[in-house]
C-alpha cells in the first residue's frame, strides 16, 4: 500500500488580508480563547461577590427580616413600639415579645390537605376546610396562624412543608395572664386596643416612651382575686365583683371581677367572661344604701345619733308594703336602724329628708352619673325617671336604683374621708401630687359620726362576721333581690359586704360582691351579704393589711378602748345610743 504526502495548504479567505501561515492562525485562536475564559471567569467572580453580599446583608445587616412576597402584608403592626403597662411598684403587667406567624403562598403548595394534615399536629385547633380553601386559592399570601409560641413555630419548621414560611413582628404579651384581665383589657392580632386600658389608651401606649405605671398593686390584686374565688366557689355563686380604693387619693389598688378572661388567649374573651361587673354591671345593692341615708339624714341634720322611729310594723307607701328581714317589731334608734339593718327605719329616716334632698346628696355623691374611671367599659346608674314618694323610701334601702359596685366604694370612701368626693382611678398619682380633697359633700363632723356608726355594725350588727382581729373595722353588709322579667325573685340575691379599714383612721375602703351566691350548712342555708360576703371581706383584710403597712390598733375592740379621741368618743355615743334604745329610751321621730 502506497502512502502520499499531502502538501498542508492553507486558504486565504477573500476578506482576510495579507497571507497565512500556520502558525499565524494557531496563535490567534489561543489568543480568542484566553479572552472569552478571562470574560466568563471576571462575570462568575461578580456573581459570586453579589451573592455573598446579599448572605452578609440577610445574615449580618438585616438578620431579622425574613425573605416575603412582594404581595405580602406587613407585619409591623400597631403593636411596634408599644411601652409596657406596669403595676404601682414596677411589676410588668403587659409587654411586648417578638413573635413569629405563620403564611403561605399556595403557589408552591404541593398537596394543600396533606399540608393541614401535617400542620394539626401543630395546631390541632386549626379549621381544616378554611386553610385547605386557602391554600387552594389562587392568592399568593394567605394568613395560617398569627403570633405564634417559640415552641410551635420551631416544630412547624421541622415539618418542612413547601409553601410554608415564617414572618418575624411583635406580640403584646401579659405575663400574669388572667390575674388584671379587666383592667388591662387586650390588643387585636395587629397590636390595636380592643378592651381594657390597652383600648383606653391606645394611642397613648403607642405614642409614649415611659411605660403606663398603674395604681394597682398586683400582690394586693393576687390576695383579693382568691379570696373572691374562694367565696364564689363555696357558695356557687354565678359570679363576684371586688374593688379595693384607696379613699384618700381614690386610686384602685386591686379590680376583680369573676368569671374572667385570658388576654393572652383572645378566644376565652366571651359570655360571662368578658363582662366587667365592677363598671359594667349595675345593681341594686341593697341596705349599703342604707349608711347614704343616714348620713344624709345626719348632715341634713333631720335626725341625732339620740333619735329613732318605729319600726314595730310594716310600712305602707302606695301599694307597697316595707318590712324588715328579722323585724325588732319595736322604736329602733338611727344607729340600731344601721346595726340591724331595718328597711323600715331607713325608709322613714328618707322621708324626713325628702325626695329633693335625698336626690341632691346622691348626686354629689357620685351615685347618679357614670364613674369618671379610666375604662370604656363603665355603665350609667339606673335612676328613677320621677322621683315619686315610692322611689324616696325604696331608695333609703337599696331599691329601686341600680348602681356599680366601684360607685358605692367610691361613695362609702366619701363618707369617712373627712367628706370629700372621691374621684376613682388606675393611674397611680405621682409623689409630688397632692391626693386633692375634690368637693365637699358632708361635713367633718358626719363623717366622724358615720365612721362611729359604721363600726358598731361590724362590732355588734349584721357585719360581725367581717371582724379580724387585731384591726378595728367598718362596713354595711347589703343584700337586693334579683329582677327577672320585671320581678323580683327571693332566691337569687345580689349580695355584697363595704368594709373600711382602719376605722379610727380610714385609708382603704373594700367592697365584696357575690351574684345570686347559695347558702350552705356553715351558713345555716342563709346567703345574705353578712354570711356570704363579709367573711371574704375580712380575710382580704387581714392578709392585705400587714402588706400595705397598717399597724395593728391599739384598741381592737371597742370596749376595751379609753375615749381618748374624738372619734373614740363618738363610739361610745353610739352605744349609749344603743343602751338606750334597748331600754326604750328613744327620741320619737
Amino acid at each position: 500500500m502506497k502512502s502520499y504526502d499531502y502538501p498542508y495548504r492553507v486558504y486565504r479567505r477573500p476578506w482576510q488580508p495579507g497571507p497565512l501561515t500556520a502558525e499565524a492562525g494557531s496563535g490567534t485562536i489561543l489568543e480568542t480563547n484566553r479572552n472569552r475564559l478571562i470574560v466568563a471567569g471576571v462575570v462568575l467572580a461578580l456573581a459570586f461577590l453579589a451573592i455573598a453580599a446579599r448572605l452578609i446583608d440577610v445574615s449580618v445587616i438585616d438578620r431579622d427580616r425574613e425573605p416575603t412576597i412582594a404581595s405580602a402584608p406587613s407585619v409591623q403592626t400597631a403593636s411596634m413600639g408599644r411601652v409596657d403597662i406596669v403595676d404601682r411598684n414596677g411589676v410588668v403587667l403587659a409587654t411586648n415579645l417578638p413573635v413569629a406567624s405563620l403564611y403561605a403562598d399556595p403557589k408552591d403548595v404541593l398537596d394543600a390537605e396533606e399540608a393541614v394534615d401535617r400542620l394539626s399536629q401543630v395546631l390541632p385547633d386549626l379549621d381544616r376546610q378554611d386553610v385547605v380553601t386557602k391554600l387552594r386559592s389562587a392568592s399568593r399570601f394567605v394568613w395560617i396562624r398569627r403570633n405564634l409560641t417559640p415552641n410551635q413555630q420551631y416544630r412547624i419548621n421541622r415539618l418542612g412543608i413547601p409553601g410554608l414560611y415564617f414572618q418575624n413582628g411583635e406580640g403584646r404579651v401579659y405575663p400574669h395572664g388572667r390575674l388584671a384581665s379587666h383592667v388591662l383589657g387586650l390588643t387585636d392580632v395587629d397590636g390595636r386596643g380592643i378592651a381594657g386600658l390597652e383600648r383606653q389608651f391606645d394611642q397613648i401606649l403607642r405614642s409614649r416612651m415611659q411605660p403606663l405605671r398603674l395604681s394597682l398593686d398586683i400582690r394586693v390584686q393576687a390576695l383579693v382575686r382568691e379570696e373572691l374565688k374562694a367565696a364564689v366557689r363555696e357558695f356557687r355563686a354565678l359570679g363576684g365583683a371586688a374593688v379595693v380604693l384607696d379613699v384618700v387619693t381614690g386610686e384602685i389598688l386591686a379590680l376583680i371581677s369573676l368569671p374572667e378572661f385570658d388576654p393572652n388567649r383572645p378566644e376565652t374573651l366571651v359570655g360571662e367572661a368578658g363582662f366587667n361587673r365592677v363598671t359594667k354591671g349595675v345593681y341594686e345593692m341593697g341596705s349599703t344604701f342604707k349608711l347614704f341615708t343616714a348620713a344624709m339624714a345626719l348632715d341634713a341634720g333631720t335626725v341625732t345619733l339620740r333619735d329613732g322611729y318605729d319600726a314595730s310594723r310594716p310600712l305602707r307607701v302606695s301599694r307597697f308594703t316595707i318590712t324588715d328581714f328579722h323585724p325588732e317589731n319595736r322604736w329602733l334608734s338611727v344607729p340600731e336602724i344601721l346595726v340591724h339593718s331595718s328597711n323600715i327605719g331607713a325608709a322613714k329616716m328618707a322621708l324626713d329628708v325628702g325626695a329633693e334632698m335625698q336626690r341632691a346628696y346622691l348626686g354629689r355623691l357620685g351615685l347618679l352619673v357614670a364613674p369618671s374611671v379610666e375604662l370604656p367599659e363603665v355603665a350609667t346608674p339606673l335612676v328613677p325617671g320621677r322621683w315619686r314618694e315610692v322611689n324616696t323610701v325604696t331608695i333609703a334601702y337599696g331599691h329601686g336604683i341600680a348602681v356599680s359596685p366601684l360607685q358605692v366604694a367610691t361613695a362609702v370612701g366619701t363618707l369617712v374621708n373627712g367628706g370629700f368626693h372621691v374621684r376613682p382611678t388606675l393611674i397611680q398619682r405621682e409623689p409630688s401630687q397632692e391626693p386633692g380633697t375634690g368637693d365637699r359633700v358632708i361635713s367633718e363632723e358626719t363623717s366622724r359620726r358615720m365612721r362611729a356608726l359604721m363600726e358598731m355594725v361590724v362590732e355588734e350588727g349584721t357585719g360581725q362576721n367581717a371582724r379580724v382581729a387585731d384591726y378595728r373595722i367598718g362596713g354595711k353588709t347589703g343584700t337586693a333581690e334579683k329582677q327577672v322579667a320585671g320581678r323580683y325573685q327571693r332566691r337569687d340575691l345580689i349580695s355584697s359586704f363595704v368594709g373600711v379599714f382602719p376605722i379610727e383612721a380610714p385609708r382603704y375602703a373594700i367592697l365584696a360582691l357575690l351574684d345570686e351566691p347559695r347558702g350552705n350548712k356553715r351558713t345555716f342555708n342563709y346567703a345574705t351579704g353578712g354570711w356570704v360576703a363579709a367573711p371574704a371581706v375580712g380575710r382580704i383584710i387581714a392578709r392585705i393589711a400587714p402588706m400595705l403597712g397598717i399597724q395593728p390598733s391599739r384598741n381592737p375592740r371597742i370596749e376595751d378602748a379609753p375615749p381618748a379621741r374624738s372619734g373614740e368618743e363618738l363610739v361610745m355615743a353610739v352605744r349609749a345610743a344603743l343602751a338606750e334604745a334597748r331600754e326604750g329610751r328613744v327620741a320619737a321621730h
